[in-house]
């Protein structure tokens, strides 16, 4: 059961939100990705910056052992312009070291206790706190890109149907 779970975690994050997340930055211009539609909302880029920070505290240093250096408030303020190419690097190269360490866990590590932003939280927990948080933001960053380019992303449809068709380049030079 501890090894479908993590191989569950490991394709949310890596197979199934990343890429999405990654097409939505490819698909909106720099100004785009630090838009924000009133002060007290978050940018794209807040947003992956935001989902960075977390894998990374929680995986990366929490379940793996890694120094935390985060400074959450910082993912938060940011207002840009940090290119897309860095952010989509940094989120990757994020998803990639908390796969390393997901790929390690035993249902023993999944048991045990750990402190994590103050959390006393297991392995489990934690793992399923990232995912669900990771799929939460994604859905967020989905809807702030369909809202700026009008655009349907195509990135659900039912069994059984085709999925739909979309072009970056298309749609983005309407705008």
């Amino acid at each position: 059961m501890a090894r479908q779970f993590l191989a569950q975690a490991r394709h949310s994050l890596g197979k199934q939100h990343l890429p999405r997340i990654v097409r939505c930055l490819k698909a909106l211009s720099e100004d785009q990705v630090w838009w924000r539609p009133q002060a007290t909302s978050n940018s794209v880029g807040n947003l992956v910056l935001h989902l960075a920070g977390n894998v990374r505290q929680w995986i990366v240093s929490g379940l793996g052992g890694e120094q935390d250096r985060r400074e959450r408030d910082k993912e938060f303020s940011e207002l840009g312009p940090l290119p897309r190419r860095t952010l989509i690097r940094r989120l990757e190269s994020t998803v990639s070291a908390a796969d390393r360490v997901l790929a390690k866990l035993s249902s023993t590590d999944l048991a045990r206790e750990y402190s994590i932003q103050g959390f006393q939280v297991t392995g489990l927990s934690a793992v399923a706190h990232v995912t669900e948080h990771f799929a939460h933001h994604t859905g967020q960053i989905i809807y702030a890109t369909k809202l700026q380019l009008g655009v349907d992303l195509g990135f659900t449809h039912l069994p059984g149907e085709r999925a739909k068709s979309w072009r970056v380049s298309t749609k983005l030079s309407q705008h």
